[in-house]
């Protein structure tokens, strides 16, 4: 019984962790932007998909910037930025998907999209983000 809460224990400790907190608040503002980005595309009549893709991949510099100073502590480098990078691979294909069926399937409004596809891909990301991009092995890790 213990192997099969074990896991679930790991989740909730990550989830309810001061560090998610900060991570949460980043991505509010994050997905802020990205909405803001993309909906200013999309008035500037670029395509809506493509208008998220360019939106997003501004807002996550700026989450970069913000997650390396104010929740993990860490040197801005161009290496660290890669790994940032590669570590939302994952949200950006959950993203990418909610918001083309959104888009194109739902025909539901562009800021709920956004919104929803934000919240679903965010616990992924945070434990990507800190084990590959933000994980130091010199320090001693935590659980997740």
């Amino acid at each position: 019984m213990n192997k099969i809460l074990k896991p679930f224990k790991v989740f909730f400790s990550v989830i309810f962790s001061k560090r998610f907190l900060i991570y949460t608040l980043i991505g509010s503002f994050n997905t802020f932007n990205c909405v803001l980005f993309s909906t200013l595309l999309e008035w500037a009549r670029v395509q809506e998909n493509l208008a998220f893709a360019i939106g997003y991949i501004c807002s996550l510099t700026i989450a970069y910037i913000f997650n390396s100073i104010f929740n993990f502590k860490r040197k801005l480098t161009f290496l660290r930025y890669g790994k940032f990078l590669a570590s939302y691979i994952p949200n950006f294909a959950i993203q990418n998907l909610v918001t083309f069926i959104c888009f194109n399937i739902i025909d539901m409004h562009h800021v709920f999209a956004y919104i929803i596809a934000a919240l679903l891909g965010a616990p992924i990301t945070f434990i990507c983000l800190k084990l590959f991009a933000f994980g130091d092995k010199r320090q001693k890790q935590s659980k997740i």
